[in-house]
C-alpha cells in the first residue's frame, strides 16, 4: 500500500503506516480509509493522536503506554450526531459528537487536516442521513396490484342459412341497423304459428307469411313485430 497517499497534508509517514497497519485487521469487506489526521503538539510526541474516517466509520485513536497499548473509539456514521472543530493558536481541536454518550475530542490537530475532517466527515453524515430516509421510505411503500380491466363479450347470434328451395324467395335486404343496439344473448324461444288453411298454395298472403317467418327465425325482427306484422298481414284475408 502507498502510505503517502495519507500523508499529503504533512502527516507523519511512520505514524500514518503503524496506524493503517492496525486499521487494516479492522476493516469489514468494502471498507476502506478515506483520510487520517494526525496530531502534531508543540513538543516533541513520539506516538500522538489520530482521527482517521473510512467510507463506513470513525477511528479516535490514542496510544497509551509509550506505544505499548492503543486505545480505539469506533463509531459507525448512523451513531454520530455531528462534527465540530475550534481553530486555536496550535492546530485546532475536533470534536466527535455522537448520538449516545460524551462528546470525545483530539487537540492539536494541524489546521488545514481538522478543516479536511470537517469537510469530509459532514458529507459522510448527510450521505449516511439519506440512505436512511430513504431505506424508511422504502418500508412504506406499499406496492398496489395491477389491476386488470374486466373484458366483456358479446355474443353475436349465429345465424344459420337454410337452402334455397323453388318455393323460398330470396330475402329482403335489412335496411340499416343500429350499431348501439348490442343483440340480447339469449335466443327467444321459438313459436310454432299454425298458419289457417288456404285454399291457393304460395298465393301472396303464404308467400308474406313465410318470408316473414324466415325474419324472424333469422332474428331480424322481434317477436312483437313479427306478431304485429302477422296479424296485419292475416288481416287481409
Amino acid at each position: 500500500m502507498n502510505f503517502e497517499l495519507f500523508a499529503i497534508d504533512g502527516q507523519d509517514i511512520k505514524i500514518v503506516e503503524k496506524l493503517v497497519v492496525k486499521l487494516q485487521d479492522m476493516m469489514t469487506e468494502g471498507e476502506r480509509i478515506d483520510y487520517i489526521a494526525v496530531q502534531k503538539k508543540p513538543a516533541v510526541t513520539i506516538l500522538p493522536d489520530s482521527i482517521t474516517i473510512s467510507n463506513k466509520r470513525i477511528f479516535m485513536c490514542e496510544f497509551t503506554k509509550l506505544g505499548l497499548a492503543t486505545d480505539f473509539e469506533i463509531f459507525s456514521w448512523k451513531d454520530i450526531k455531528d462534527i465540530a472543530f475550534k481553530e486555536e493558536i496550535f492546530g485546532s481541536k475536533v470534536t466527535v459528537i455522537p448520538s449516545t454518550g460524551e462528546n470525545l475530542s483530539i487537540d492539536y490537530i494541524p489546521k488545514v487536516q481538522a478543516r479536511k475532517l470537517y469537510q469530509l466527515i459532514k458529507g459522510a453524515l448527510e450521505t449516511s442521513k439519506l440512505k436512511e430516509i430513504e431505506q424508511e421510505r422504502e418500508k412504506f411503500i406499499v406496492t398496489a396490484p395491477k389491476q386488470t380491466a374486466p373484458s366483456f363479450e358479446i355474443h353475436q347470434p349465429i345465424i344459420e342459412e337454410e337452402p334455397a328451395t323453388k318455393n323460398t324467395p330470396s330475402l329482403p335486404i335489412v335496411e340499416e341497423v343500429n350499431e348501439s343496439i348490442v343483440p340480447e344473448t339469449t335466443v327467444p324461444p321459438t313459436i310454432e304459428v299454425t298458419a289457417p288453411a288456404i285454399v291457393e298454395e304460395d298465393d301472396e298472403i303464404t308467400l308474406k307469411l313465410r318470408k316473414l317467418k324466415n325474419l324472424f327465425d333469422k332474428q331480424l325482427i322481434t317477436q312483437a313485430e313479427y306478431e304485429n306484422k302477422k296479424n296485419e298481414i292475416l288481416s287481409q284475408i
